[in-house]
């Protein structure tokens, strides 16, 4: 069900939300739906522009509740569709970042490494 219902999400994100707020690239990162299968927490992540835009982003998926909520019947077969709850995964966003800065750094030691020419090892007799 987890599976079917970020399908789905994504899917009416993508092509069904026709808020001009809505920027960047969406992506949901996980479903987690509650035992008795009437709330769900839907995890996603915003990549693609600035914070200020993916707040507004955010914000208006948020605002779409509503209308995703009765589209996902669309997709699932089943008697009820669960709460859907939408929360920011800023996880991809900070490995993306990490790696950024690991990418900067090795660049930077490879910089230094060609400008300093190596010094002789002394020899003994």
């Amino acid at each position: 069900m987890a599976r079917v219902i970020k399908q789905a999400v994504s899917d009416i994100i993508r092509n069904h939300l026709q808020d001009p707020r809505i920027e960047g690239f969406v992506s949901i990162t996980e479903v987690i739906i509650s035992s008795d299968m009437k709330n769900a927490d839907v995890h996603l992540s915003i990549m693609g522009c600035d914070e200020k835009k993916q707040k507004k982003t955010f914000i208006a998926i948020n605002r779409a509740v509503g209308h995703i909520q009765s589209l996902i019947g669309k997709y699932v077969n089943a008697r009820g569709c669960p709460h859907l709850t939408f929360h920011e995964d800023d996880r991809l966003k900070k490995t993306m970042e990490t790696m950024n800065l690991i990418s900067k750094v090795s660049e930077e030691l490879k910089e230094n490494s060609l400008e300093k020419p190596e010094e002789p090892s002394e020899q003994y007799d």
